[in-house]
């Protein structure tokens, strides 16, 4: 069973999910699987492709936004604001832990203006700490109010 944590009625970050675990997010109202992994991170868990078999076989949808160790991007941000944009509801993002899907999650909504204590305390209640993105979360939203 996943780890699946409420950053919101519509979205939940997840460490590493099996393809087992795509039925229970659909069982969970979740729409779309966003895998923040890149592939071949790690070898001996499932890679992008068998999680996408397994949302598509589910009639899930299914989008890649790799985040590497080496950090974020704007377009990473972007990619992941039009996919929680376009998701057509409830939404699961993963990584290794979760933390980077929360991270990119803070950060998109940032930049589509919803207010940086909001964000910190979400990702706080489902256990996760946006400290080391706060700068640029409260950057985002700044830009976001004009």
């Amino acid at each position: 069973m996943g780890d699946f944590r409420e950053l919101s009625p519509t979205m939940l970050a997840s460490p590493q999910i099996w393809p087992d675990d795509v039925a229970t997010a659909a069982a969970l109202g979740v729409r779309l699987i966003i895998n923040n992994r890149p592939d071949g991170e790690s070898p001996d868990e499932p890679q992008g492709p068998a999680i996408e078999a397994a949302a598509r076989a589910a009639g899930l949808d299914y989008v890649a936004i790799p985040v590497s160790h080496a950090g974020f991007s704007l377009p990473q941000v972007e990619a992941m604001g039009e996919a929680l944009a376009n998701a057509g509801g409830k939404v699961l993002a993963y990584c290794r832990s979760g933390t980077r899907s929360t991270f990119l999650w803070a950060m998109a909504q940032a930049k589509a203006g919803m207010e940086p204590d909001a964000i910190a305390a979400a990702a706080a209640s489902a256990g996760y700490d946006i400290t080391p993105v706060r700068p640029t979360v409260d950057m985002l939203a700044a830009q976001a109010k004009g």
